[in-house]
């Protein structure tokens, strides 16, 4: 029998997407910093519209991304309460009933990279209120592995790169945060 344990604080991010990336990034940002904390990544402008056009429709063309990373880890159980908040915020932003921005927070951690999703697949595991888990990524043998279900632009190399480096900033804040004495906020 195991011992019940505290599990490890992780590193809250999201891939925000949108036609017109930058104007929609900047009118977001500081609503998502209001709530999580500030950002300590922001990365380059990321192809989206190679991976999907699923989006188009309703946000337009033109789609790009930005992943970012937020400075202040957190637990995470509280995956599910980030994506209701994010999910009320691409409301917020609505222009005649279409999202405009889409947010998708996840975290990272040494092992997975994992994120929130209201939709329900085999790889997903239920939280609460509607909401699922996603691990996406797996770190096996010094790199992330994507897994038979993952999103095809996280199988992309341009992807995991840009999740590895927030992986290795999330290993140095977790080592402070030990030495510290302290592995809860």
């Amino acid at each position: 029998m195991g011992t019940p344990g505290t599990p490890d604080l992780v590193n809250l991010v999201a891939l925000i997407f949108a036609a017109n990336i930058d104007y929609w990034f900047d009118r977001v940002k500081n609503r998502l910093e209001e709530v999580f904390g500030p950002m300590d990544y922001v990365s380059e402008e990321l192809d989206f519209e190679k991976y999907t056009l699923y989006y188009n429709q309703e946000m337009g063309v033109g789609i790009k991304a930005r992943l970012v990373s937020f400075e202040r880890l957190v637990h995470p159980y509280a995956l599910a309460d980030i994506k209701l908040i994010t999910n009320a915020i691409e409301d917020d932003f609505r222009v005649d009933g279409k999202r405009r921005v889409n947010i998708d927070p996840g975290y990272v951690h040494h092992a997975q990279f994992v994120l929130a999703t209201t939709k329900y697949w085999a790889n997903r595991v239920y939280l609460r209120r509607g909401i699922y888990a996603d691990v996406t990524l797996t770190y096996v043998r010094g790199r992330f592995v994507p897994g038979p279900s993952t999103y095809p632009n996280y199988r992309d190399e341009v992807y995991i790169n840009e999740i590895q480096k927030i992986r290795e900033m999330y290993l140095r804040k977790r080592k402070k945060l030990r030495s510290k004495g302290s592995i809860e906020e």
